[in-house]
């Protein structure tokens, strides 16, 4: 079970506590993988968290790249909170339907916009309908809400800034994609991109970081997941998966941890996979 912390995990029991609290707001961050037949928007309709509202990933993020769901513009992310009724005062906390998957993507988010209230719900929807707990299938009503936001670009990454940290060997890049994808034993998800890795990358599947229940693992449970991958904790950190979001779970490893000198690269593999001249390494890290 979490040791329950507003700014990164918090457990069932702790948001059960704190559901009639009026400054509370929930988050249904779900998003299924590409090429999974499932509708995160209609599994949200059927059932979901009392209060909960839908914060849907691939909406609220930068439409003007060609790559998935980036970060949106500041003005964009305002926007979308406000319409939402999340704001400046309110403690969040944010869950999807796999346990603990795209949610962390949405802490993220909201970390780099300067928001540090905001949790994880540890084990998401599946623990808390597991242990019989309410839900519900209407949308609440909202409340416009200003948020302030002051964007933290230390907490994230472009590709240069990568390209860079690979080459001199000044940052530990974590990648959280499955071990086989890591070392290009597998076709990538997305098609057209390569198979590989960023050379000098440690790989760091994030199932690695969870229990069997989805829960994330304890403070030294997770110290002891980056010894076995070989991440060497005295350097900065930048975390990667795909395309972004599995990444944020091992920046919320990190957090948990106490290692706050962390950043997320965006981009991910639909970037660094899809271009011809950005050096790709295979095999075990």
């Amino acid at each position: 079970m979490a040791l329950d912390d507003p700014r990164t995990l918090v457990s069932t029991d702790w948001l059960a506590a704190h559901m009639k609290d009026p400054d509370l707001r929930i988050l249904d961050a779900t998003y299924f993988m590409p090429g999974d037949p499932r509708d995160a928007k209609a599994a949200y309709a059927a059932a979901h968290i009392p209060g909960a509202r839908f914060f849907d990933i691939d909406e609220i993020s930068d439409h003007r790249s060609e790559l998935p769901h980036m970060a949106p513009p500041v003005e964009k992310f305002m926007s979308r909170m406000r319409a939402m009724g999340v704001g400046d005062g309110h403690q969040v906390v944010v869950y999807d339907a796999e346990g603990l998957f795209s949610a962390a993507r949405v802490w993220w988010l909201f970390r780099l916009m300067g928001q540090m209230d905001i949790a994880v719900l540890d084990g998401g929807f599946p623990k808390w309908l597991a242990e019989g707990r309410e839900v519900e299938d209407m949308a609440p009503m909202v409340r416009d809400r200003h948020m302030t936001v002051r964007r933290q670009n230390h907490m994230v990454k472009d590709v240069t800034q990568v390209s860079a940290a690979s080459k001199l060997g000044d940052h530990e890049i974590v990648d959280a994609r499955a071990a086989e994808r890591f070392a290009g034993e597998v076709d990538e998800p997305r098609p057209g991109l390569r198979k590989g890795h960023i050379p000098g990358s440690k790989s760091l599947p994030f199932k690695n970081l969870l229990n069997s229940d989805g829960t994330m693992l304890d403070a030294d449970g997770l110290r002891a997941a980056f010894a076995a991958a070989h991440v060497d904790l005295s350097k900065p950190v930048i975390t990667t998966c795909g395309s972004g979001v599995t990444a944020a779970i091992l920046s919320l490893a990190l957090e948990r941890i106490g290692k706050t000198d962390h950043s997320l690269y965006d981009g991910s593999w639909c970037e660094w996979g899809a271009f011809p001249t950005l050096p790709v390494a295979t095999g075990k890290a």
